[in-house]
């Protein structure tokens, strides 16, 4: 068969010049030698990058990170009665403080309503939000955010009464809804009814507390939200065992961290904060905290950045467990959630 791609010196396709011994060949074919651990080429110039940024700057100065979170949704974001917030995006805010502040408690909180998410983060009154917001291409393609990295995957669902023997959504068709205003919630139920010639009537609340209690008086037939949230909410209820959430999801709701666009140093900051957590969870707390303290001072951080975010919050699996699984009394499963070994979305990048 003729070798194409091959010329002898005279021209003639298919041979080898007699002028390439073998022993030609064989330096030709030798690997480049391998570059000692630590060092560089010329290829892979060491980044300059400065020692903090304008938002980790003015945190300092400040003394807190200001966080935006909801104004109440339990296992997510919720105030105790004693005043501390609890749940699984205040715990990720307290990361990002151990992290960036070397205290996991110096957070100025900032409760937001749906509505204004992303213009708190816009405006600049908020350094971070994490209030289960679904991260979307046109929320960051039309917004002055970046969303930093997922910090739990969810779905819509409906909050309905056991009494009523609801089986599925569409058992709701023609019936009021609550609603959060803000949400992507109106769009979904048109996308999940509109094709089976169904409609429903979604009732918008601004506060979670009102929509809650627009169902629980029987105003509205079901409340619609992640059903992460929903867990929370029937746990509020006077009766949780007389409700249930469907087993129906109609849509994807992955809830994300977002930062403001302008500060590309923070953004990266925030989101190895998120990854550490994951990696944590699969490499071992000391194996991962090992590995990502020394990159600490690129980021604006010293090295022990890790050591003190574990410290403060454990891994992505502790975090969740203490606000939405069995621990929590919520029990939601992971499901999703669950590290990509064991059959979940999350999937720990490498942090060598």
């Amino acid at each position: 068969m003729e070798r194409r791609g091959r010329y002898a010196r005279d021209g003639r396709p298919g041979q080898r010049s007699p002028h390439r011994t073998a022993a030609h060949r064989a330096a030709h074919l030798q690997p480049a030698p391998l570059r000692q651990s630590g060092t560089r080429t010329a290829r892979e110039p060491r980044m300059n990058r400065p020692a903090t940024t304008a938002t980790l700057r003015s945190a300092k100065v400040r003394g807190a990170v200001r966080v935006a979170v909801s104004q109440g949704v339990r296992g997510l974001s919720l105030r105790t009665p004693a005043g501390r917030w609890t749940g699984l995006d205040t715990d990720i805010a307290r990361a990002v403080a151990a992290a960036a502040l070397e205290d996991a408690e110096a957070i100025d909180w900032v409760p937001v309503r749906a509505t204004d998410r992303l213009r708190t983060l816009e405006s600049g009154r908020a350094d971070l939000t994490v209030c289960n917001l679904t991260w979307t291409m046109g929320r960051e393609a039309t917004g002055a955010v970046l969303f930093a990295g997922i910090t739990c995957y969810d779905g819509e669902g409906f909050l309905v009464r056991a009494a009523d023997g609801l089986a599925d959504p569409a058992d709701l068709a023609g019936r009021r809804l609550a609603v959060h205003n803000g949400c992507t919630t109106v769009v979904n139920l048109e996308s999940w009814y509109g094709p089976l010639g169904l409609e429903v009537e979604p009732v918008g609340f601004d506060d979670p507390a009102d929509a809650l209690a627009a169902y629980a008086c029987g105003d509205c037939a079901a409340y619609v939200l992640d059903r992460t949230a929903l867990a929370g909410a029937r746990a509020c209820l006077p009766r949780p065992q007389d409700h249930r959430i469907l087993p129906v999801s109609i849509s994807r709701e992955p809830m994300a961290a977002a930062v403001h666009e302008a500060d590309p140093h923070w953004f990266r900051l925030v989101r190895w904060v998120l990854q550490l957590l994951v990696a944590a969870e699969h490499e071992g707390p000391e194996a991962a905290a090992r590995l990502a303290g020394p990159h600490g001072p690129s980021a604006g951080l010293d090295e022990k950045w890790a050591d003190r975010v574990l410290s403060a919050v454990g891994t992505y699996g502790d975090v969740y467990e203490r606000n939405l699984g069995a621990a929590s009394g919520l029990d939601v499963p992971r499901g999703v959630n669950e590290l990509w070994t064991a059959g979940g979305l999350h999937y720990a990048v490498p942090l060598h």
